[in-house]
């Protein structure tokens, strides 16, 4: 084991710098399109099914189908791994967006609606507060996903801690496999665990607050 270390632990922290790069880039555009969706399939109901089912429609693709099929757009590159990667986080901070917003006591926005305010005071005051430990689990849920599926990214070139792992099938060495596939693991639960906490400790306030008022 310390052999291993001493001969690819500056590899292993540089791939997963990589790999982590990959999926903050991608998870932040995907919060970025993903929960302003959802806010518009809330105030539009009939854009829910096109939406959504693009959406679906990413996710059932496989994944290094999907990869193959950027190529010719977006290359070999970096590029072609966050489009990827975003398409697949799509889906979950949509759908737990428009829940979220969707799933607030009427007798709250009424309560809102009753005291003047406009659809958006009613939106970011209300509405948004109250889903955000919903859209939360989204976010989390996706970005546990990205983690997963960024590994598939070195099959492209754009590094992340699966090229251990194709590595490892290559030459049939299973160090080399669990190289890749501990820490990717390892960050799939440090990000499942810290945006629980969040969650949780979000949901906790708004409560309070609610009781409060």
């Amino acid at each position: 084991m310390i052999i291993f270390i001493n001969r690819y632990g500056a590899e292993i922290i540089q791939r997963a710098t990589e790999h982590l790069y990959l999926v903050t880039v991608a998870i932040f555009i995907a919060i970025s399109v993903g929960i302003p969706l959802g806010i518009l399939v809330t105030r539009k109901p009939k854009l829910n099914k096109p939406i959504l089912g693009f959406a679906n429609i990413m996710q059932t693709i496989p994944s290094l189908a999907l990869f193959g099929l950027l190529l010719p757009v977006s290359g070999i590159d970096k590029s072609t791994a966050i489009i990827a990667l975003t398409l697949y986080s799509l889906l979950p901070i949509i759908r737990n967006t428009y829940t979220g917003i969707v799933g607030v006591d009427p007798a709250i926005t009424e309560a809102g609606r009753g005291m003047g305010m406009t659809d958006m005071q009613l939106l970011w005051q209300v509405e948004i507060p109250l889903a955000l430990g919903v859209i939360l689990a989204g976010v989390r849920v996706a970005t546990v996903i990205a983690i997963g599926l960024a590994t598939i990214a070195a099959a492209i070139g754009a590094g992340g801690l699966g090229v251990f792992i194709f590595r490892g099938v290559a030459t049939v060495n299973n160090q080399l496999l669990l190289a890749g596939a501990i820490p990717a693991a390892l960050m799939a639960l440090a990000a499942d665990f810290g945006l629980g906490w969040v969650e949780w400790h979000l949901s906790k306030t708004t409560l309070k607050t609610i009781n409060e008022d």
